[in-house]
């Protein structure tokens, strides 16, 4: 009998709150104008770090490919000859600390600037070749930046070396603005939260005031605080729900509408980048922000505003 007592206090309980989450949504049904403005701010409050976050997550995903791959180009010294330096590379090669090492004659160096500055008749009525012999050397060790600080070192203290230079150095510069941008858009999130709860707390402040009457016959009766409060609280949920729905569906639509030009840009540059959209437990932090901003918004706007309504 206990269990029976139980279950049925709690299948009334279950009840009485889809009654109260089902009659809030009506309600703001019943005013789709003022329902929809709210909710369009909300989705867009979401939708600017959601989006922002977005376009640093493609940016991260771009350069991931290039952080991989240290290479430092070693320069030799313009006398090296072409057999010494090939020796050179060889032994830099055995290392363990070095995946691979790439050998560029002087004469292919040249031959590549001609086809891909435009110079070539001025660089053919030069007497000798400009350019050195250069190593691209890939380390094994990649990640780990003190081996790698090490390995520059040794290499630029060869007696060959005339300048290391590491290829990918800005791609570390590159990454520190994306780690400086993650922490903006974390402080704007944070801002643009607090604006969520103004706009619904005064959404439901304007609402209580509208059902004053309401409110205090309910006390009147010997309604509990718990009871007059629960259609408010839903109705910020279905607020925030919503804004949360039609925030995924703008920053979805942004994506759409900019990816073919994205697509064009990296096939320029004979990449197949695509960019990417929002996986389903991104999607679901921003739906569960939208729904707890709404509740908590309208949990402070009925906590603070209900107690100035007294029957007299």
């Amino acid at each position: 009998m206990a269990e029976r007592g139980r279950s049925g206090g709690l299948s009334a309980w279950f009840a009485r709150h889809g009654e109260t989450a089902v009659a809030s949504l009506g309600r703001l049904a019943r005013q789709p104008l003022s329902t929809l403005l709210t909710v369009l701010v909300i989705a867009i409050t979401l939708a600017l770090p959601a989006g922002l976050h977005l376009g640093v997550k493609n940016a991260g995903r771009l350069s991931g490919g290039w952080e991989g791959a240290v290479d430092f180009s070693v320069y030799l010294q313009t006398g090296t000859g072409e057999s010494d330096a090939r020796r050179l590379a060889a032994i830099i090669e055995s290392r363990a600390d070095v995946e691979r090492v790439e050998f560029i004659s002087a004469a292919d160096a040249l031959d590549d600037f001609k086809a891909g500055s435009g110079f070539g008749d001025a660089l053919d009525a030069l007497d000798d070749n400009p350019l050195p012999h250069t190593l691209v050397v890939r380390p094994a060790v990649a990640g780990n930046d003190a081996l790698i600080e090490l390995l520059r070192e040794e290499l630029v203290n060869l007696p060959e070396t005339d300048l290391v230079q590491l290829d990918t150095a800005w791609v570390q510069r590159f990454n520190a603005a994306l780690d400086l941008i993650r922490q903006v858009i974390l402080i704007s999130a944070v801002l643009l939260a607090a604006a969520v709860v103004i706009v619904i707390g005064n959404t439901i402040r304007l609402d209580i005031q509208n059902r004053r009457d309401e409110i205090v016959v309910t006390k009147l009766i010997g309604a509990s605080a718990g009871f007059i409060r629960r259609p408010f609280l839903y109705a910020g949920l279905w607020y925030g729900i919503g804004g949360g729905l039609l925030a995924l569906a703008l920053v979805g639509v942004s994506l759409w509408l900019t990816a073919d030009g994205v697509a064009r840009l990296a096939g320029l540059y004979g990449s197949g980048f695509r960019l990417s959209g929002l996986d389903w437990r991104e999607s679901l932090i921003v739906l569960g922000t939208g729904a707890f901003l709404g509740w908590f918004g309208s949990w402070f706007a009925a906590a603070r505003h209900m107690r100035r309504i007294e029957p007299r």
